[in-house]
């Protein structure tokens, strides 16, 4: 049923790499043969190494860009290529080839614009201990703040329909373009999808490119930063929460005090604690603007995703209940 449902869309296999020639050319051969009719794009972000050559030679197009950065190749490669369908994978073959037609079915069946992958062996990920605790902690952040929607926010596999790659913004430059894909979709309350699939180990002598601490911190950036852009008075509110708590710790001895004397003993932080207040009440009210902004603009970003074409797979799913009948018939 799935080939049926795939024979007729457009489908591009999307790989941001770097410095990845030691798996690339078998990550390429093992998406052609489980996916003969798509398209294979080969993203190569600066490498060092052999990794555009090799990806070349495995029959991928390959195309370069020179902003460092994940991001900047996933907002590239949505810019650049059109398809029905968008495979995005890694180049480092620890995701295998052979899930992606499961990924494309739950796409179509479920009528959704993004299906994650989830990773069900992530702790195997060469070793990293520090990688999987991260994960837990990031995972259980993302749902306290932006909703239930996912439960592996980093996995690099996933599967999108046309509407999502062309209204996505992607406006982050780094790894933590996965993150603001999540967002993007809880903020939209697009429709979405989670198939949990084996993450293999990357084989000896390939490493890891990311950096627990520094990239830990990168990520935490990006959640205060997401937060503010979409969740302003949530995000506003804390901070004016905090000014306005220093402002009574300071206000209320100064109070007892004069209760007491009835004199204002401590005039200096009296005006402190006053000065605290009212900054307290400016972020709040600043807050309270800049969510009417951000709401004003989701809706903008819903229509520009509303008027974009629904794509062959959506196409696909709403008459799917016919599809079989056809075959049969043929």
């Amino acid at each position: 049923m799935t080939e049926a449902l795939m024979e007729d869309l457009d489908i591009a296999v999307l790989l941001p790499c770097y410095n990845e020639a030691q798996t690339i050319s078998d990550v390429v051969a093992a998406f052609r043969a489980t996916l003969p009719m798509a398209r294979i794009y080969v993203y190569d972000n600066n490498s060092t190494d052999s990794t555009a050559l090799r990806a070349a030679l495995a029959g991928a197009t390959v195309v370069r860009e020179r902003r460092q950065g994940k991001g900047n190749v996933v907002r590239r490669m949505f810019s650049d290529i059109e398809a029905d369908i968008y495979i995005m994978a890694d180049g480092d073959g620890t995701y295998a080839a052979s899930d992606a037609p499961e990924l494309i079915r739950t796409l179509i069946t479920e009528g959704a614009d993004m299906v994650v992958g989830t990773r069900r062996g992530v702790r195997a990920d060469a070793g990293r201990q520090g990688h999987a605790f991260g994960n837990r902690i990031f995972n259980t952040l993302y749902r306290s703040l932006f909703g239930n929607d996912f439960s592996d926010i980093f996995s690099g596999y996933r599967a999108f329909s046309r509407r999502f790659a062309k209204s996505f913004p992607a406006v982050s430059g780094g790894f933590e373009i996965e993150t603001e894909m999540s967002v993007h979709a809880s903020r939209l309350r697009l429709p979405v999808a989670e198939l949990e699939l084996d993450y293999g180990r990357r084989p000896d002598g390939s490493h890891s490119k990311l950096s627990t601490f520094r990239d830990g911190g990168k990520i935490l950036w990006m959640f205060a930063m997401l937060m503010k852009e979409t969740r302003p008075f949530t995000f506003f509110g804390a901070i004016s929460g905090g000014f306005l708590l220093a402002s009574l710790v300071f206000m209320a001895p100064v109070l007892v005090a004069y209760f007491e004397t009835g004199l204002v003993e401590r005039m200096p932080t009296w005006v402190f604690s006053l000065v605290l207040m009212l900054i307290s009440f400016l972020v709040f009210s600043a807050g309270m603007i800049l969510d009417s902004l951000a709401r004003a603009r989701a809706e903008q970003l819903r229509i520009h995703y509303m008027n974009l074409p629904a794509g062959q797979h959506a196409r696909t799913a709403r008459t799917k209940p016919e599809t079989p009948a056809r075959h049969m018939a043929a």
